[in-house]
């Protein structure tokens, strides 16, 4: 008897709303939203506090070659833009390189499709449509050609 009784669905508990009194103070705050938040907010605090401790233990002598190609925008790490990092001839080369890679492979494609084609059989003919009759004589086979 007591499988059948866990089997019988159960009301949900129904929380309360917002007294009427306090509606101006927007809608009342359930526990399952207050462990959220708090969760939320004790993360955002263990982060602070790390980052607190790191900027604590920053040694100001250190050096990395990075920081030679970047800049501070606003207080934020920007890599320095290369300005025509090429030259005007060594981008036209490279665009014809690219140009002749293309049309390498264009035509290595096209070898694989004619050597495809070509070993394709009985495909230039096109099947004859017409029924074959055989007869046993003349007579017969006069009979049955049409046209």
């Amino acid at each position: 008897m007591s499988s059948l009784r866990n089997a019988v669905p159960r009301p949900a508990h129904k929380e309360r709303s917002q007294p009427q009194a306090r509606k101006r103070f927007g809608l009342l705050e359930k526990h399952k939203d207050y462990v959220i938040r708090a969760k939320a907010y004790h993360q955002k605090e263990d982060i602070k506090k790390k980052l607190k401790q790191k900027a604590a233990f920053k040694n100001p002598d250190e050096f990395y070659f990075k920081m030679i190609n970047s800049k501070t925008v606003d207080g934020v790490h920007r890599p320095k833009e290369e300005i025509n990092k090429y030259s005007a001839e060594e981008l036209m080369i490279m665009k014809t390189q690219d140009i002749g890679y293309v049309f390498q492979k264009w035509q290595s494609e096209k070898n694989k499709i004619d050597k495809l084609t070509a070993s394709l059989q009985c495909t230039e003919e096109q099947p004859s449509r017409r029924h074959v009759y055989f007869a046993e004589d003349r007579l017969l086979s006069s009979f049955f050609t049409f046209g």
